[in-house]
């Protein structure tokens, strides 16, 4: 859940300072040594994680600054911070012009880097989400905007891109909150009625009295109250798309004008005296089993099978947890920029706890749950605290309340020379390697501190061997990436060890 900061510099000493400043605060960190090889990071698939990039100015091969031109061709939305020994106002000026989100000369406190850190990846967020609206207000949202990456969903998007080459009505079925109008406005902004009307009717929300004037239209003293002539959502979508939300809702009356509008591609205002031609992409969308209505006889069966030719079932959230983690990472974002916080990610123990409920509301209970708990937290993470309607399921699961434990130093060592670590801030001691059961060693025989390599690959060693090997409990365990991970375990050797 948290986010991964790249750290480019040629000096290692620097990176090690800027790694211990940005791991301390609960950021993964991958480094490389100089703008080449970050570039070429960024362009992989591991370097789709990044979500910061921390760039020297000086470096051989290629700079700063050259890095910079290169990382905007392909990634324009990533805050990259400028770092450098010696800053002038020109070298800020060009550097600000380039896109860098911002720029401080070495050395830094680690409150100075925080802070740059923070207000940048504030800034992406604040920029995505206005990115987001801005693609919604000009109907132009597409199946990327998706948030999730199960095979369930990637079924759904896989159907919806086919339906939107061609204009063949479709019914998207699924329970509520599962997303069927974001499905709706992604067809239409993958198809060639991008940029055009989107008008979205709640079929459930209507009064029956008012259903057809609202959907065809009336002319002005049509029936009383009728003071003026009033276009109907149908024309109003004219060259676009029409989402009937709740489609099952309607009159059977309204049915009957519904299933005609279809086959002659016109609509009857009421009171009016001819039809009017509309060219409308229709798309509907209920939480209920039409095929058990039109037995019913509730639902019309003509109806039923007009609507039906492209039907897109869209899974509950319970049936592809995979997309949780991914769900809550975005709308913590969303929230973030609109309630300016900065909560940085959700504890471990507590995501186990969110991806294994079964969600009856789906997304719209888990966004507004999250929401909740945005406001609510009082730390960098989210706790099992900040969801308060869920206090029995986290009991049940062993998880207690409380917000994280935040350590004020990185790391703290004691009179008997034990290193502390742990999850997000949870203190614990881990055993020695050296015979002691109570702790790792960071002195040598002779009471001298160790290098910071060998204390880190005697670490990552015995979680490997605590954890029988299994690599994301181990990077769950040691707070880092598990592309960090097996980077480190290349080259401290241990591969070779193990093998």
């Amino acid at each position: 859940m948290s986010k991964t900061v790249l750290i480019v510099d040629d000096d290692p000493t620097q990176r090690r300072l800027m790694q211990a400043v940005c791991e301390k605060a609960g950021y993964f960190v991958m480094q490389a040594d100089d703008g080449q090889k970050a570039v070429d990071i960024l362009r992989s698939p591991e370097g789709q994680a990044i979500s910061l990039v921390m760039l020297d100015l000086i470096m051989p091969n290629l700079g700063g600054m050259e890095a910079l031109e290169q990382i905007r061709q392909f990634r324009k939305e990533l805050p990259v911070v400028m770092l450098t020994a010696q800053g002038g106002i020109d070298t800020v000026v060009e550097a600000m012009q380039k896109g860098a989100a911002d720029f401080f000369v070495k050395p830094a406190s680690p409150e100075r880097v925080m802070v740059s850190i923070n207000n940048a990846l504030n800034m992406s967020q604040l920029k995505g989400e206005v990115s987001r609206l801005k693609r919604k207000r000009e109907n132009a949202v597409c199946f990327k905007d998706l948030v999730g990456e199960s095979n369930a969903l990637s079924r759904v998007i896989s159907l919806g891109e086919r339906a939107a080459k061609s204009n063949i009505p479709i019914l998207i079925t699924g329970e509520s909150g599962v997303g069927k109008e974001v499905i709706a406005r992604a067809i239409q902004g993958e198809s060639d009625r991008e940029g055009k009307p989107f008008i979205t009717v709640n079929c459930g929300a209507i009064p029956a009295n008012l259903v057809e004037s609202i959907l065809f239209g009336h002319e002005k003293g049509s029936f009383t109250g009728a003071t003026g002539k009033h276009v109907g959502k149908f024309q109003e979508a004219n060259g676009g798309t029409l989402f009937l939300d709740e489609v099952g809702e309607l009159p059977l009356d309204t049915q009957v004008k519904l299933l005609r509008v279809l086959q002659e591609g016109e609509v009857d205002a009421v009171g009016s005296k001819a039809p009017v031609k509309v060219d409308v992409r229709l798309i509907s969308a209920t939480n209920r089993e039409l095929a058990a209505e039109v037995e019913r006889g509730t639902f019309r069966e003509d109806l039923y099978y007009r609507l039906n030719v492209f039907p897109i079932e869209v899974p509950p959230l319970r049936e592809r947890p995979e997309d949780i983690p991914a769900l809550i990472t975005h709308f913590i974002g969303r929230y973030n920029a609109e309630e300016r916080r900065d909560v940085q990610g959700v504890r471990h123990e507590v995501l186990d706890v969110l991806v294994n409920q079964p969600w009856p509301g789906n997304v719209r209970q888990l966004e507004n749950a999250i929401f909740r708990a945005v406001v609510l937290c009082e730390g960098a993470y989210l706790s099992s605290e900040d969801f308060p309607l869920l206090a029995a399921e986290f009991e049940a699961a062993g998880v207690h309340a409380g917000p994280p434990v935040i350590e004020e130093s990185y790391p703290e060592d004691d009179a008997t020379g034990m290193l502390h670590t742990g999850g997000y801030g949870a203190r614990r001691t881990v055993p020695s390697v050296y015979g002691d059961d109570n702790a790792l060693s960071v002195f040598d025989r002779e009471g001298h501190l160790r290098n910071l390599y060998d204390i880190e690959r005697d670490l990552i060693s015995l979680a490997l061997e605590t954890y029988n090997g299994q690599m994301s409990e181990v990077a769950r365990r040691l707070g880092i990436g598990r592309s960090t991970l097996y980077r480190k375990v290349r080259e401290q050797g241990l591969d070779k060890e193990a093998s």
